[in-house]
C-alpha cells in the first residue's frame, strides 16, 4: 500500500493477503486520537454449510470508483483524518482477510459509526461478487 504524507483516502484492490501494519500506520494523524481496523476474514460455517474458501471477484474501473466514493463520503461525513478500504480479489482462504476497512479520527465515536456504515454500503453498492466453495464440493455464487 502506497500513500503520500497528505493523502486522506486510500482504496485498493489486491490480489494477495492484506497486511494489517501497513493499514495501520497510514492512519496516523497527530490530530487522530481513534484509530480503527475491520477485518472481514473467511469463516468455516455459515448456516449449516461449511466452507473450504472464498473467490471474489469484481469489475475493477467501477469496484475502485465506487470504493473512492464511499470512502470520500465517509471522510467528509465523519470528518475522518483518514481513511483505508482494500477488498482482496481472487481466493480468500479461511482465516484470510478479504477486506479491511480503517479509520482515523479525533474521536473515538466518529470510527465507530462510519466503518460499519462503510461496510453496509461496500455490500450494497461495490461491483464485487463472491463466490462460496463449500466443503460438499458445490460452489455457489452469492452477493457479499
Amino acid at each position: 500500500m502506497q500513500r503520500k504524507a497528505e493523502t486522506r483516502v486510500v482504496v485498493e484492490l489486491v490480489d494477495g493477503p492484506i497486511e494489517n501494519e501497513p493499514i495501520l500506520e497510514s492512519l496516523s494523524d497527530l490530530d487522530a486520537g481513534a484509530h480503527c481496523l475491520f477485518l472481514g476474514k473467511t469463516r468455516r460455517r455459515t448456516a449449516d454449510k461449511e466452507t473450504d474458501y472464498l473467490v471474489y471477484d469484481a469489475y475493477r474501473p467501477m469496484a475502485l470508483a465506487e470504493l473512492r466514493r464511499l470512502a470520500d463520503a465517509a471522510a467528509d461525513r465523519w470528518q475522518l483524518k483518514r481513511v483505508v478500504v482494500i477488498h482482496r480479489l481472487g481466493r480468500v482462504d479461511l482465516g484470510e482477510a478479504s477486506i479491511a476497512i480503517a479509520a482515523s479520527s479525533g474521536h473515538r465515536r466518529e470510527v465507530f459509526e462510519a466503518i460499519p456504515w462503510l461496510l453496509d454500503e461496500i455490500k450494497s453498492d461495490v461491483p464485487i461478487w463472491k463466490q462460496e466453495h463449500w466443503s460438499d464440493g458445490l460452489t455457489e455464487w452469492v452477493h457479499p
